[in-house]
């Protein structure tokens, strides 16, 4: 592992420089909202619109970095996601009124298609550049937490950039998207490939038996992917627009507090993917606690509106989802052969798209019901993905697993 700390490095940038690409965003919704005129719901689609898109695309992404290569894939996605913050970035230069906020749906489309070729494409480049489970374990740890990193500094960085000019996060991703081209360009070495791809037609029959034998807990794992995304957007959504509205912050002292469980998921997500090793029952388990703290603690949110009990409430949520997130990225990238990794993964991926998309909407869209049915729906969803992981998702232990090989390695040939 000491070997590809570099490619670690620079695969490690996407999801951050991804993160912050969209996350950041979160802390000036109020403030482009009121520049641009338009609704809460209306500004809340510039989340969504990057998503939807990157939900369409990210299978395709998937099978043509199976089919050519990871890196050939990553590299122009990386330049695509740049153009699009630059087309939002540069929209109200040329442009007045509900046109803006139109060349910034495009610029967020644009930058979607990109980011449905970056981030979900890292996770079974990790997966291909290690032979031990172990190994990939706490590499996917490190890649997740780079990620929660992102979410961390995002609202931190969106709410100082904002606060020099709104459309400035926007112009901040070329660059940011420059610099992970070129640590992906200078230090990956992609694994070579050992395979060939197999034709359109034998790979789909092959993906098709995939979630034949294994479609039970693959279909549980994305769910849990696109509820933990949906939560964590959807809070963070909510926590954005009453930090402002409620208590009059704003600024970088409003990305300081949304940063606080942000924190605790980034710390949760790394010791997680410390831990986990290669021990898929410890990684349900890892899971199913990840997940009873996130939905007891929005539970508890449902009773109480005191901002100091709702944050201390989101920190445990936070922490909780970062035990979830590294622990369903090992299950689901080493359950999967390397030849059909990038199409599983960049399903699950997918999925995890269609919760960011999900969440500032329909919390949006909540938040006009009241504060306790808001929290009770929400913490209702996450109560599902803790009975879909207990239910559904049945890992063998790697020590187990072991076990059975040697068995299998001591039994007759005719008993095989």
């Amino acid at each position: 592992m000491d070997s590809k700390k570099g490619d670690l490095f620079a695969l490690a940038s996407i999801p951050l420089i991804m993160t912050l690409g969209n996350s950041m965003l979160i802390p000036i919704l109020p403030q482009i909202s009121r520049v641009l005129h338009i609704s809460s719901f209306q500004v809340s689609m510039l989340i969504t619109v990057y998503a939807v898109v990157a939900i369409l695309l990210v299978p395709i992404a998937g099978y043509l970095s199976d089919k050519f290569g990871r890196k050939k894939i990553i590299i122009p996605s990386l330049i695509v996601a740049g153009a699009g913050g630059a087309v939002a970035g540069v929209a109200s230069w040329f442009a007045e009124g509900m046109t803006v906020y139109w060349i910034i749906v495009a610029g967020r489309l644009l930058q979607g298609i990109g980011a449905a070729g970056a981030f979900p494409i890292v996770l079974p480049l990790v997966g291909d550049m290690f032979d031990d489970d172990e190994e990939v374990s706490h590499s996917l740890g490190i890649i997740e937490t780079s990620n929660t990193f992102g979410k961390v500094l995002s609202p931190i960085l969106g709410a100082l950039l904002g606060a020099w000019i709104w459309y400035v996060p926007f112009l901040a991703i070329p660059v940011l998207c420059l610099v992970s081209l070129v640590l992906v360009i200078f230090m990956v070495k992609e694994p070579e490939r050992k395979q060939k791809a197999k034709p359109l037609g034998e790979f789909l029959e092959s993906v098709k038996q995939v979630f034949q034998e294994k479609g039970r807990w693959l279909y549980a794992i994305f769910a849990i992917g696109c509820i933990c995304m949906f939560l964590l957007f959807g809070v963070l959504f909510y926590l954005s627009e009453q930090l402002e509205s409620r208590h009059g912050l704003d600024g970088v002292v409003k990305g300081l507090v949304l940063a606080i469980p942000l924190a605790a998921l980034c710390l949760a997500a790394y010791f997680t993917g410390k831990k986990i090793g290669n021990n898929k029952n410890l990684m349900k388990w890892c899971g199913v606690i990840g997940l009873v703290m996130s939905t007891g603690a929005l539970f508890g949110i449902g009773f109480f509106n005191n901002i100091y009990f709702v944050i201390a409430c989101l920190i445990v949520c936070g922490a909780g989802i970062g035990i979830v997130l590294p622990s369903s990225d090992a299950l689901i990238t080493e359950g999967i052969e390397k030849s059909l990794r990038g199409t599983i993964t960049s399903i699950y991926g997918s999925m995890r798209f269609i919760g960011v998309s999900l969440g500032p909407p329909v919390i949006s869209l909540l938040m006009k019901a009241g504060h306790m049915t808001l929290f009770f729906v929400i913490s209702g969803v996450s109560l599902i993905a803790v009975v879909l992981l207990l239910t559904m998702v049945r890992p063998e232990s790697g020590e187990d697993k072991e076990k059975e090989d040697v068995k299998k390695a001591r039994r007759p040939i005719h008993q095989l």
